[in-house]
């Protein structure tokens, strides 16, 4: 039997850390009998983007190792290819990893990879991007933006961030155009949703299905501050759905228009765009390794 090519891309930066011992784990974990392994190393922003194209078609399965901004640059020379993705995760959030039930366990992620079963799931472009998790607009692009300053990773930076942003955010006019019909809310944020999550278990669109070849778009809508310790546990049990204050509708194409810079996020990337932002669904465009 003839053995699967597999490209191991880490990126050395992300996270907290765990990936230094990823080379180690390889060398005694890897199913050896199947896998022919080679690794990479990320030396820059965007350098992943280059190495997940060049790897296309070269090898059978391309092993994204770090968080979700690692994930999404693989992903982006995958799409469309023969070639698998499969997930390490050693981010700070790790939505994709934990959406898909990837465990943050390396060892037993890497055992995932062993078995090598997959499936196939949608991705989305927004403009001249591509994501397979989750996008959006107004505080959590907001949050993205200052996270990617702020220095330091991990949640507890997340949360420390968040409090401190969400007594100066006001919530702002979205008018956002779903398969042609105009929806406008004055809205907190806005998601673009792939899968569920933003990371670290904290669900902002609970119903969200990986494959269906639709995008799930909420509007978390305007809500008093006395609420937030009710809203964040149905962030993190999942029934943000149930809330008054949520609005979720889905399409396969979606366009927002603002003059001028637009902060957003890409798969917890900060990214501006100018003056539009056009979103398109790509049905079943990403095969992916899963447990």
């Amino acid at each position: 039997m003839n053995k699967e090519k597999i490209l191991f891309i880490i990126n050395p930066i992300s996270g907290i850390g765990r990936q230094r011992t990823i080379e180690k784990l390889i060398d005694n974990k890897l199913d050896t009998s199947k896998y022919t392994a080679s690794i990479q190393y990320t030396n820059a922003a965007k350098h992943a983007i280059e190495l997940g194209k060049h790897a296309a078609g070269n090898f059978d399965i391309v092993v994204a190792i770090g968080g979700d901004g690692t994930v999404n640059e693989i992903s982006h020379g995958l799409i469309g290819t023969n070639t698998k993705l499969a997930i390490i995760p050693t981010g700070s959030g790790n939505g994709l990893a934990r959406f898909l039930q990837i465990p943050l366990n390396l060892s037993a992620a890497l055992g995932v990879i062993n078995k090598g079963k997959s499936k196939k799931i949608d991705s989305i472009e927004v403009n001249d991007n591509k994501f397979v998790n989750i996008a959006g607009i107004g505080f959590d692009a907001l949050i993205s933006h200052r996270f990617a300053k702020y220095g330091k990773r991990g949640f507890i930076s997340y949360v420390k961030i968040i409090i401190s942003e969400l007594k100066k955010f006001k919530s702002k006019h979205f008018s956002i155009e779903i398969d042609g019909k105009i929806h406008a809310e004055e809205s907190f944020l806005v998601t673009f949703a792939n899968s569920s999550q933003f990371g670290n278990n904290a669900h902002i669109s609970p119903l969200s299905k990986i494959d269906d070849g639709l995008i799930d778009v909420v509007f978390f809508k305007k809500f008093p501050m006395l609420k937030v310790p009710q809203l964040t546990l149905r962030l993190f049990n999942r029934t943000l759905d149930k809330s008054k204050y949520c609005k979720m509708l889905r399409g396969k194409e979606i366009i927002f228009r603002q003059a001028g810079e637009i902060l957003a996020h890409i798969d917890g990337e900060p990214v501006t765009f100018r003056d539009k932002m056009h979103i398109s669904i790509n049905p079943l465009s990403l095969n992916v390794i899963i447990p």
